[in-house]
């Protein structure tokens, strides 16, 4: 399984977040930088792909959003986020 780690200390707000998470991530280069785009994209990641999420307790309100979609998107599509 491949582990991808996400510090969510970098999202702080939503420039910052979606940029971190486009280069952490690898998303092509017409990602949208927005909550629907991250959640298209997540849709696409393998089935063999976990996201680690780490500062997640003294993240931002818009890290929590992120942290949202990530869940939500993951936990649908039968895949692994982890949040510590």
């Amino acid at each position: 399984m491949k582990i991808i780690p996400l510090d969510a200390s970098h999202l702080t707000c939503k420039q910052d977040a979606h940029e971190y998470i486009s280069a952490a991530l690898h998303f092509p280069p017409h990602y949208g930088h927005n909550l629907d785009a991250l959640a298209d994209c997540l849709a696409e990641l393998g089935r063999d792909t976990a996201i680690l999420v780490t500062n997640a307790a003294q993240s931002s309100e818009y890290a929590k959003q992120v942290i949202e979609v990530l869940c939500e998107v993951l936990k649908n599509g039968r895949r692994v986020c982890i949040i510590s």
